[in-house]
C-alpha cells in the first residue's frame, strides 16, 4: 500500500486509519492497534512539524506485511535531520519554542519492534517501522 499526503496537520488523521485498515486482516489487538497508530502519528507529525516547518510538501507512507509482521515506511523530503543520533534521545527537541515534548522517535521505539531513520540535510528523511502482530498467531 502506497498514500501520499500533503504535509498538513489534519492529514496525520488519515495516515492513522489508513494504516490502521491496513494492518486489519492481520486480527491485531486494540492495544497492538493502538501502537500502530501511535507510532504513525508521531512519525507524521515530525515531516509535519521539522521536515517541512511552514511549508507544504509530499510525505509518502508505504505499508506492507510480511507474514505476520508489518512494516511501515514514512518519507518526507524535506530538511531532513542534522544529528539522527541526538534526534533519538528522549525528551531533546529541536523546537522547544512550540512546546514539543522531544519523545517522537522514543514513542516509535516503545510501539514498534523496530525503528530505522535514514536523513539527509536537504533530501528527507525516511522512517522505517515493523511490529509483529502476535494476535494473528492465536
Amino acid at each position: 500500500m502506497r498514500l501520499e499526503i500533503l504535509s498538513k496537520s489534519q492529514n496525520e488523521s488519515l495516515a492513522r486509519v489508513v494504516v490502521a485498515a491496513f494492518v486489519a486482516p492481520l486480527d491485531p489487538t486494540l492495544e497492538e492497534l493502538a501502537d500502530i497508530k501511535t507510532a504513525v502519528s508521531e512519525a507524521v507529525t515530525n515531516s509535519i512539524i521539522h521536515g517541512y516547518l511552514e511549508d507544504l510538501g509530499k510525505i509518502v507512507i508505504e505499508c506492507s506485511i510480511k507474514g505476520e509482521t508489518l512494516e511501515v515506511i514514512i518519507e518526507d523530503f524535506g530538511r531532513g535531520i542534522e544529528n539522527i543520533e541526538q534526534a533519538r534521545e528522549p525528551l531533546y527537541t529541536s523546537k522547544p519554542e512550540l512546546e514539543r515534548s522531544g519523545m517522537g522517535f522514543t514513542v516509535m521505539e516503545t510501539f514498534m519492534d523496530y525503528v530505522e531513520v535514514q536523513s539527509q540535510i536537504g533530501k528527507g528523511t525516511k522512517i522505517r517501522m515493523s511490529k509483529e502482530i502476535k494476535s494473528s498467531r492465536d
